[in-house]
């Protein structure tokens, strides 16, 4: 973690009073553009985290700094900051699209990614979600990510890069196919499998042979039909243990004095996470049992039975004689409480009506 004064060649976070940010790597002599004017590079750098920097106005950049020195030209004042992780991985260039970080980090708690663990990964991305990784297993663990491409790669490289001042040591990222490179995987060498990709549920044979026994798995996806057709597999293959399913949302408040409420924006469904674990060698996993009443594998409209046949082979259970007598016997006493109410209204009305004449 860097402490101390800004140097040239790290990123600051510059944020306004509006909440607005701005990331940029410090270059001397370099200028960010901002909307409230130029933010000058050699006024941050030398200077701690929390300081505030102001805007010069564009139009007088060419004057002479000497005479710009404490004012402020009608600039803007932003506070300086070294960017969080999320930060960083919200503001950092992209090929494909990353993974929010609400996701991000419940990925390392539900995963139980912690120091020293031997992590694979699959669909590298931008790296934000091996940025988290790396920094969640530490240099005494080891993370191997499959890109499928090499482009990708190269991006996820060059963030992860920046962000740690070198090449982490302890990552090892392959151009490849998940089948091909985890082939060649030593078996059970994987404390943790994530999996970032858009069918998983053909990539859990593989997973399964290099998982350790009682590792996790965690699957980032995004529909509802990958999420049945994956947890669907994961009890089919027997080895895996009933799949937790969820999705997390994400929304910030206001609090200014009385006013305290909800903003009117928020990060609401980007995907699901499949969390499982792997069985050990020769043991079955166990699934709950689904009451004959709650049969959903079936179509009723495909049996080409009979409706009563229908119901027997779904195993619905149909009403008894006894329970419809007892809810016609509940109505109609219902029914005749409302009758003779509204007899004794009717009776009453009329009278009102007679006496009034």
């Amino acid at each position: 973690m860097r402490r101390g004064v800004f140097r040239e060649g790290e990123k600051v976070q510059l944020t306004d009073r509006k909440g607005k940010k701005v990331t940029v790597q410090l270059v001397h002599g370099g200028l960010t553009e901002t909307a409230h004017g130029l933010i000058p590079h050699d006024r941050i750098i030398g200077q701690l985290p929390g300081s505030i920097v102001l805007s010069i106005d564009k139009s007088r950049h060419e004057t002479d700094e000497k005479k710009q020195e404490g004012k402020r030209f009608g600039g803007w004042p932003y506070v300086v900051m070294r960017p969080r992780m999320v930060d960083y991985q919200l503001s950092m260039p992209r090929g494909a699209q990353i993974m929010y970080p609400k996701d991000i980090f419940d990925v390392l708690g539900a995963g139980d990614i912690r120091r020293g663990a031997h992590v694979l990964e699959c669909g590298g991305g931008s790296g934000a979600m091996s940025l988290a990784l790396l920094d969640a297993i530490g240099p005494t663990g080891r993370l191997t990510t499959i890109e499928q491409r090499a482009d990708f790669a190269q991006i996820s490289q060059h963030n992860i890069e920046l962000y740690f001042g070198q090449y982490p040591h302890w990552w090892n990222m392959i151009v490849g196919s998940f089948d091909t490179v985890a082939a060649g995987l030593e078996p059970h060498s994987q404390d943790r499998i994530v999996l970032d990709l858009l069918d998983p549920w053909n990539r859990l044979t593989r997973a399964g042979r290099v998982i350790a026994p009682g590792g996790v798995l965690v699957c980032y996806i995004t529909t509802t039909t990958q999420m049945s057709r994956l947890a669907d597999e994961l009890r089919a293959q027997n080895m895996w243990t009933e799949p937790e399913i969820y999705e997390l949302i994400e929304r910030t408040w206001k609090a200014e004095g009385l006013a305290v409420r909800p903003d009117h924006t928020m990060i609401g469904h980007t995907g699901f996470l499949v969390v499982s674990r792997a069985m050990a060698t020769g043991f079955s996993a166990l699934h709950k049992r689904e009451r004959g009443s709650k049969n959903v594998f079936s179509d009723v409209d495909r049996t080409g039975h009979t409706p009563q046949e229908d119901l027997k082979q779904l195993e619905i259970r149909e009403t008894s004689d006894r329970k419809v007598r007892k809810v016609l016997r509940d109505l109609n006493d219902q029914l005749r409480v409302l009758h003779a109410h509204n007899d004794h209204d009717g009776n009453q009305n009329r009278q009102d009506d007679t006496g009034n004449e």
